[in-house]
């Protein structure tokens, strides 16, 4: 029997008590209704409609259980992280409309659509527990803690799967070191869990316990050829067997090769300079006369563009500036 199927013949069984809506299994929505009643009313509402308004509330957040356009039937149970994302939503709601002190008929129709709202959020919130959070692990035994909405009562859950989940191919190379995970997204949800076990298998002969406790890796440094083979790792639990089996197969490869860089001589180019022979430095006179003739090259360069530019401004129009000849002086004898 799956556990969809135990948990639609709890709630089954559950019809028998008084129905009630999981919300109000929280002791803080009931204490905000008692003061909504107790306070707010009195005050915002004719004295004759109390009792009326009152109950289409209670009326209202009791039906927050039937839900009928849910993809899946409600099995009638939510997790702990469900309804405290609920019970939140619902005294926001609740403390916003007491805020907005609206009164008399308004205060009737804010109130109305604020819980049409709520449990239109409730169904979002148990359409995502049961699709993604119920029973999550896709194998091996899982107890989850969950609410039963009809007596408020929180009970373990046995979420049970197969056992085995799988084999793991694990390859390390030699004298490197060696990590066996045993770890499923799961396992820190899970109630009643108690250690990791890992074994070494030898095949026909008894398996050997290589460690065991709290932590789900299994280390083992500078791995040797005769590491290589079968391991299995087991989590253990309170009252039902394993809860998970996986079995690993590792295989030692050889020592990596790691190809290194030499390194370059800080005085290579200093003891190259210093090897050079005698008849490949230059002559001091000779890199003097090429010195100079680079710079008569340069200048002959130069008054080429002088020129060039000075004629192009001729053909423009451009006028030479006249020099201004000197007057002529003439001696003064006496």
């Amino acid at each position: 029997m799956g556990p969809q199927v135990a948990l639609l013949v709890a709630a089954l069984a559950g019809c028998l008590l008084p129905a009630r809506s999981c919300v109000t299994c929280d002791r803080r929505v009931v204490a905000a209704l008692d003061a909504l009643e107790k306070e707010y009313l009195p005050t915002h509402l004719a004295p004759e409609r109390h009792r009326e308004v009152m109950e289409k509330i209670r009326q209202t957040v009791r039906n927050f259980r039937d839900l009928p356009d849910l993809e899946d039937t409600f099995m009638g149970v939510i997790d702990e992280a469900t309804m405290e994302t609920s019970v939140l939503s619902f005294l926001r709601s609740v403390r916003l409309i007491r805020n907005s002190d609206v009164a008399d008929d308004t205060f009737v129709k804010e109130f109305n659509w604020m819980l049409t709202l709520e449990k239109a959020a409730f169904r979002g919130y148990v359409t995502r527990f049961q699709r993604e959070d119920f029973c999550p692990n896709k194998c091996g035994t899982m107890l989850q803690l969950l609410i039963w909405c009809s007596n408020c009562k929180k009970q373990l859950h046995v979420c049970r799967k197969s056992r085995d989940c799988g084999v793991r191919q694990i390859n390390v190379h030699e004298t490197e070191d060696l990590i066996l995970d045993c770890e499923l997204d799961w396992h820190k949800l899970s109630q009643g869990l108690t250690y990791y076990s890992f074994y070494r298998v030898w095949g026909s002969n008894p398996e050997t316990l290589v460690s065991e406790g709290k932590r789900p890796t299994l280390i083992k440094r500078l791995v040797r050829p005769e590491d290589a083979g079968n391991y299995r790792c087991e989590l253990g639990t309170e009252r039902s067997g394993p809860a998970t089996v996986i079995h690993f197969e590792v295989t030692v490869l050889p020592k990596r090769v790691i190809e290194e860089i030499p390194k370059s001589n800080p005085g290579t180019q200093y003891q190259r300079f210093r090897s050079l022979k005698p008849s490949e430095c230059l002559n001091p006179k000779d890199a003097l006369r090429g010195f100079l003739f680079e710079m008569l090259i340069w200048g002959f360069v130069f008054l080429i563009i002088a020129a060039s530019r000075r004629r192009q401004g001729l053909g423009r129009g451009e006028q030479v500036p006249k020099v201004p000849k000197e007057k002529a002086t003439v001696p003064w004898h006496k």
